[in-house]
């Protein structure tokens, strides 16, 4: 079957979305969204894109977020997609508060909207706590620590790299390196890491490099999408871990390859939460026919 639907291209800082409205009623059936994913953010041959959102109807919050990679896969969380997803429902008139909550497959998460004549300007979205026991992530500590992956040597087809592994909702593994990430072969260690071993749900992975405590560039391989010029849950995530390990300050600039991000840590004694802040962009409005 054949069906005409509308969408919405979008982007935060390059990471780009397919974004569809499911707020009233489904448009794609469920048994259909993983394939559908693939192939629409199939790049040169259809639209293209990192991923899919959908803006469903919520029991719990003023919406739920679903996010779909480029390989058909749905994902927890995703700190780009899930501020195209404010923006989205703001500008649609769905949710017009500038204060909104969102429900995920984590939590629910909320999002405070800078917005000036009617036009959202940035997003922060309360990311929620950091989980850094290996099970929770999940992980394998090579080590066999199981309270935390801090610093744990890892065996990458007989380089020893090391990396740190904490989850935001979903799971990412972060090597601070001296080497400068723009010679990073991330074609080799991407792919490598993201299904290694010590991840058994794979996982997402970033090179970064530290400029000073409170400021830090980021290569960033996502898992099921490959490399991406942005990754919000990502930055969280290395901003915990930098503070964690006594290598970051709790407000932290990031420069990720499609523009930069903010984090904010507040350590509450017993865990660590965070808040990113940084823009969504809608590039254009269109229909397509799809085979359901």
């Amino acid at each position: 079957m054949i069906k005409e639907i509308e969408f919405t291209k979008m982007h935060a800082l390059g990471n780009d979305y397919i974004v569809i409205d499911e707020s009233i009623d489904e448009v794609i059936p469920e048994e259909s969204k993983n394939k559908l994913s693939e192939v629409i953010c199939t790049r040169r041959f259809n639209v293209g894109a990192d991923g899919v959102v959908f803006a469903c109807k919520s029991d719990k919050a003023d919406i739920r977020f679903r996010i779909f990679n480029s390989d058909g896969s749905e994902a927890q969380m995703c700190g780009n997609g899930i501020r195209c997803l404010a923006k989205f429902v703001y500008d649609k008139d769905i949710v017009k508060k500038d204060v909104m909550k969102i429900e995920t497959m984590e939590d629910i998460k909320e999002a405070r909207l800078t917005v000036v004549d009617d036009t959202v300007k940035d997003i922060e979205i309360d990311m929620g706590k950091g989980f850094f026991i290996p099970e929770e992530i999940p992980a394998v500590a090579p080590s066999g620590n199981t309270t935390e992956f801090i610093d744990e040597e890892v065996d990458v087809e007989g380089e020893k790299i090391r990396m740190s592994a904490v989850s935001v909702g979903n799971p990412h593994a972060v090597c601070f390196t001296d080497t400068n990430i723009d010679d990073i072969n991330l074609d080799f260690y991407g792919p490598r890491i993201e299904c290694h071993e010590a991840f058994p749900e794979k996982v997402n992975v970033h090179f970064v490099n530290i400029l000073s405590p409170e400021e830090i560039d980021i290569l960033t391989w996502e898992r099921g999408a490959g490399f991406t010029y942005a990754c919000g849950t990502g930055t969280t995530s290395c901003v915990l871990l930098g503070y964690k390990q006594g290598l970051l300050n709790e407000h932290v600039h990031a420069h990720l390859s499609g523009g930069d991000l903010d984090i904010t840590v507040t350590d509450c004694g017993d865990y660590l939460t965070a808040v990113m802040k940084g823009e969504a962009i809608t590039v254009y409005e269109a229909k397509m026919n799809v085979e359901l």
